[in-house]
């Protein structure tokens, strides 16, 4: 190994790497994870209870409100009576779980009619409500 002194007038660098501060951490480590391997593979035997039930995942029923062109709507691909969408929905919204709203309108449908189905559906106590729309082509 070279050690550089103050007298040397010789201004060059050292050329070799002091290797043992090195070689001592990794010896250390070396014996840290020799010791603690085993320790990691010990486990804790639990007897846990058995169950005989299967887990109940109920769906919401999806309530499909479409709006057409001319801003008459439809239930599922039935039409609604005017004055009926409130009620509908009071009634499905009473049921558990809570159904979810998908709303798709037509680009042409105005955007109060839009707006009046999305109160309707907030009066009868929905929660969740949907729109339902297309990517654009092209993309």
């Amino acid at each position: 190994m070279s050690f550089g002194s103050f007298g040397d007038n010789s201004k060059q660098p050292m050329a070799e790497i002091n290797m043992t501060p090195l070689v001592d951490v990794m010896l250390v480590l070396l014996i840290i994870f020799i010791v603690t391997a085993p320790l990691m593979s010990q486990s804790l035997k639990v007897d846990l209870p058995q169950v005989k039930a299967q887990p109940n995942d109920v769906k919401p029923d999806v309530i499909r409100l479409a709006l057409d062109a001319g801003g008459k709507l439809y239930w599922n691909e039935t039409p609604v009576v005017e004055g009926s969408l409130l009620a509908r929905l009071s009634e499905a919204g009473t049921h558990t779980p809570a159904p979810e709203v998908h709303l798709s309108a037509d680009k042409e449908t105005r955007y109060q009619r839009v707006a009046e189905v999305m109160s309707a559906a907030r009066e009868a106590g929905i929660q969740k409500l949907g729109f339902i729309t297309l990517p654009p082509v092209g993309r």
